[in-house]
């Protein structure tokens, strides 16, 4: 029988990590300067492996040919197949980012056979002055970007957000978009693992040569329009489920709770995932014993689960995803 899946974390090194993971997440076994903590993923070549229970071993593909619907709902298999629709990333950017953006679905399709970028990212800890750039500051020109980037002065156009604790930004494909240094988020993000990079802040690599950028790429990826905000403004709420986004692709609601949640998805025919980002919880979903869930784990619940109980130990925070149903959500 299905139960709630924990996965073993895929640690990606990067130049730019730091020790956020194992410090505020508690991911005691995170080497240094680990970036990335890939907590669900189907992505070749980087699927994750069930951590614990009879299925410890088994990778989510080979779940998923078992289970199908079972796993990660009917309406998502029949679109998806066997490939795991979400990547879901703990990211520690101890260092500032390069400036990125991500195809939309129509253009990685015909570039790269593959599904395009749109993410969510929500900010766990956030030092204090940090920042994140996302969309431009002004309405620009395709040409006029191209000046800004042949005299590197990208910066001098791109928005720039100062962030706290709980702040949230939806990233859709086409919008350029990086961290600031000293940022532990979770990012919630299609199945795509495509990258233009943009600007670079003018670094050298060790060689003494500027990093490659994909210019001749990103161009016809980018939307350059302006925006009247680039927040994902949610209200907060004790007790009861905040929505922060919902789009195609996913939907994302914060849980911050201190007395028993009773979560109804009868309405959701997908999986659900949980990302414990403060405190901890024992999930009940009708076997003897529920799980405990703390700070720094993701919880893949089977679609099959439609009714459950979060009861919390002390204040606690989840972050909450699915794929919705058109026009439909789970009780509160």
């Amino acid at each position: 029988m299905l139960y709630p899946l924990r996965f073993k974390p895929l640690y990606q090194y990067r130049l730019w990590g730091g020790s956020k993971l194992k410090d505020v997440l508690g991911k005691k076994d995170a080497p240094e300067m680990t970036g990335e903590s890939w907590e669900i993923s189907g992505v070749e070549d980087n699927l994750s492996v069930v951590k614990e229970g009879f299925l410890e071993g088994n990778d989510l593909q080979e779940l998923i040919e078992v289970y199908m619907g079972d796993l990660v709902g009917d309406s998502v298999y029949e679109k998806h197949g066997t490939e795991f629709p979400l990547l879901i990333k703990l990211i520690d950017a101890h260092d500032v980012l390069s400036v990125q953006v991500h195809p939309d679905d129509t253009l990685a399709a015909q570039r790269h056979h593959a599904y395009g970028k749109t993410e969510l990212w929500h900010v766990i800890q956030a030092d204090p002055e940090s920042v994140i750039y996302t969309g431009f500051n002004k309405e620009i020109k395709r040409e006029e970007f191209l000046d800004y980037v042949e005299q590197k002065k990208v910066q001098e156009i791109l928005n720039v957000e100062p962030v706290k604790n709980g702040d949230a930004f939806f990233i859709p494909a086409g919008r350029v978009h990086a961290t600031g240094a000293g940022i532990l988020f979770a990012e919630i993000q299609q199945t795509s693992d495509i990258t233009y990079r943009i600007f670079d802040w003018n670094r050298l690599e060790k060689n003494g040569r500027p990093r490659t950028l994909h210019t001749d790429l990103a161009i016809d990826a980018i939307d350059f329009k302006h925006y009247p905000t680039y927040r994902n403004d949610y209200p907060a709420c004790l007790n009861r489920p905040s929505p922060i986004v919902s789009c195609p692709y996913f939907t994302t609601n914060l849980i911050w709770f201190n007395r028993n949640v009773e979560r109804d998805y009868l309405d959701i025919d997908s999986f659900i995932v949980y990302i414990c980002i403060q405190g901890s919880f024992l999930l009940n979903y009708g076997e003897e014993n529920p799980m405990l869930v703390k700070t720094g784990h993701t919880i893949l619940l089977p679609a099959i689960f439609k009714e459950v109980v979060l009861e919390p130990r002390g204040e606690t925070k989840v972050l909450e995803v699915y794929i919705d149903n058109p026009q439909k959500s789970p009780a509160n």
